[in-house]
């Protein structure tokens, strides 16, 4: 019997009143979850457990135990619902007890010991049935290590074998399920997933479509171009690249195909896009927030971070679009498009929420009232016209589809903190550095693509945030050790997390979107991967030369910028091989030297980089006008000889 490790449990589908209940339900939880962040400064390790057990209540009724779940609870689901249920007001009504609990030192009475012991083991479930054998295997794998790793030699064994132990670090304190990645997740994530949702709700998608429809539909490729900015758009309120395939890929592929584009590069642009919008800000994805709060490092000066290389990345990806557009003639939007004033007039309201979360996350405000004020300027503008306003229901259903599309998340996120933890208390992660460190013999670069490939093979199948996760404790260290900042470092590994996603084997986002362009998710991710090779390339840069990252004064930063475009320019015409309107591709050598004028142009050197986009731009232009004049003669000939 075949297993899918990526195979998760059925999501149930209700209807009439239970339906309604479980939407009661799950919006009143979204109130306490806002109420208790903005209005309440609750004890970490409270907060945690009330909302992992809430959440675990919840998720055992919608999520089935596997993809052929019957579609009503089972008695083993209400059970373990009520187990959760059952755990949450324990230690709620034991709170102050357990805080004053001294780690490590008072012994556990038996309620503890049960229900911190049903806890662990209900993370297991959740993640199981969340996200798939997959991360489960992986935390389990660290829990046995854990457990068992002092039976090991030096230098990968411990000393730990005590079960209380390691139920007293991973349950009863901050560092284990109720560490940084579910807190994040009850706080930052969960508030702006419920701006995302709202303004969803309020037909902001449509919007986004709408608008970038109006920029580029009627241009060569122009359903490509539509893609890569709406999924770009939406995907920075998603913060999951799979999320945004099935939201915009199930219009976009379509569309595409029926234009004539063939089913490799209509999901390939899709993953490509929507893959992107977990680097772009304002909002990014889960993972962001992660890596401000494990980092110490304000969320503004991540958002600030991540501008110019996320919009590197889009200007790649449409770069190579519009060549292999304009190479193979490819159609633009047929369908009627409004102009940009009348999309603009009719969804207006829609900016004034975006425009806000800008000016309050730069205004140094922290991401919870970032969120907070966002998720409430979506339900008062879209009040000021009838064409976008909200009503009551609209409202309820935002919140409580905001807590169903946290269940993943927060399953992955528990799972995550487990790891955290096993390896905190092990001391594992620096061992795992020191294995790269040996394997790469110091070597900067080295160092870098190890880094960069075991990233991307934590990443297959996984969570994002749960791709980062691991990649911070384990590949992390390493890069600290070598001298790099925290933030340049961290960027560099949630990158390649996120790339994950579209990468072979596996390629999450590619399933989704094979799924709608009925096309093989292998064929897919491999064009995904050309189209988004400026991603890959992306964080080496800014390794190199930080100040792609914002990381220098004015005239640093402009010329790190006017370097970066030159490179991302010539790296996509070498890769979609150079086919200029009417022209033929350009010959290998120019290629080459394209690349090296590229990597010269980003090094934070300002006379070879000066050089670098010097020969690059000559190069560029006089290959266009070889192939303007080229074609000039072509057509002049071909006239020729049918009037001979």
């Amino acid at each position: 019997m075949r297993i899918n490790l990526l195979a998760t449990g059925r999501r149930r589908t209700f209807r009439g009143a239970p339906q309604t209940l479980l939407n009661v339900v799950a919006a009143a939880f979204a109130c306490w979850v806002i109420y208790a962040n903005i209005f309440v400064i609750s004890d970490p390790l409270v907060l945690g457990i009330l909302f992992v057990s809430s959440i675990y209540t919840i998720m055992f009724i919608v999520i089935g135990h596997s993809p052929r779940a019957s579609n009503k609870p089972t008695i083993v689901d209400w059970a373990l619902s009520g187990l959760s249920l059952a755990a949450g007001v324990y230690f709620f009504i034991n709170a102050q007890a357990i805080s004053d609990r001294i780690t490590l030192l008072d012994p556990f009475t038996p309620p503890q010991f049960f229900f911190g012991t049903s806890l662990l083991l209900l993370t297991l479930e959740a993640t199981r049935r969340t996200t798939g054998l997959g991360l489960t295997g992986v935390v389990g794998a660290f829990l046995l290590y854990n457990q068992f790793g002092y039976l090991l030699p030096p230098p990968f064994g411990h000393g730990i074998s005590d079960f209380n132990y390691l139920l007293d670090i991973l349950v009863f304190t901050t560092d284990g399920v109720f560490g940084v990645p579910i807190q994040v997740v009850a706080s930052y994530v969960f508030l702006f997933v419920l701006f995302g949702t709202l303004l969803a709700k309020a037909g902001g998608g449509d919007f986004f479509f709408n608008l970038a429809a109006s920029l580029t539909g009627r241009s060569p490729g122009g359903p490509a171009k539509v893609a890569i900015i709406s999924s770009g758009l939406y995907g920075t309120m998603s913060g999951s690249p799979t999320s945004d395939v099935v939201a915009t890929g199930s219009i976009t592929i379509p569309i595409m195909q029926r234009l004539g584009y063939t089913k490799r590069f209509s999901g390939a642009v899709e993953v490509a896009a929507s893959t992107g919008g977990s680097m772009m800000p304002p909002i990014m994805g889960s993972a962001a927030f992660i890596l401000a709060e494990y980092t110490g490092t304000p969320y503004r000066d991540i958002v600030l971070a991540a501008v110019i290389p996320a919009l590197l990345y889009y200007l790649g990806v449409f770069l190579q679009v519009h060549l292999r557009s304009v190479r193979y003639d490819l159609r633009p939007y047929e369908d009627e498009v409004q102009p940009l004033s009348q999309t603009l007039k009719e969804g207006w309201p829609y900016l004034i929420p975006i425009a806000l979360i800008i000016g309050v996350l730069v205004a140094g405000f922290s991401p919870v009232i970032t969120a907070g004020v966002g998720a409430l300027a979506v339900v008062v503008s879209s009040m000021l016209t009838a064409r976008t306003r909200m009503s009551p229901r609209d409202i309820l259903e935002g919140l409580a589809e905001t807590t169903l599309r946290i269940l993943p998340v927060a399953g992955a996120c528990a799972a995550a903190g487990l790891v955290i933890g096993g390896l905190s208390m092990t001391g594992l992660g620096m061992k795992a550095a020191n294995v790269i460190l040996e394997l790469s013999g110091g070597a900067v670069v080295l160092t870098l693509i190890i880094a960069a490939v075991v990233t991307i093979i934590l990443g297959l199948g996984m969570p994002t945030p749960s791709a980062y996760i691991l990649a911070a404790v384990l590949v992390g260290p390493a890069l600290a050790k070598l001298g790099y900042p925290i933030l340049e470092s961290h960027m560099f590994l949630l990158y390649y997390a996120i790339l994950s996603a579209l990468t072979p084997p596996i390629a999450v986002a590619a399933l989704a979107a094979a799924a709608i362009a009925d096309e093989d998710p292998i064929v897919i991710a491999l064009s995904a991967v050309r189209l988004a090779v400026i991603g890959f390339l992306i964080p080496f840069v800014f390794i190199w030369n930080p100040a792609i990252l914002g990381q220098g004064d004015a005239y640093e930063v402009v010329m790190a910028i006017l370097g970066s475009i030159s490179a991302v320019c010539g790296i996509a015409v070498t890769f979609e091989w150079a086919k200029f309107p009417g022209g033929s591709a350009v010959a290998w050598p120019i290629k080459l030297a394209l690349v090296a004028c590229g990597v010269m142009a980003v090094t934070p050197f300002t006379v070879v980089a000066l050089i670098g986009m010097a020969v690059s731009a000559v190069l560029l232009i006089g290959t266009y006008m070889y192939s303007r004049r080229f074609a000039e003669e072509a057509k002049r000939r071909s006239t020729n000889e049918t009037v001979a």
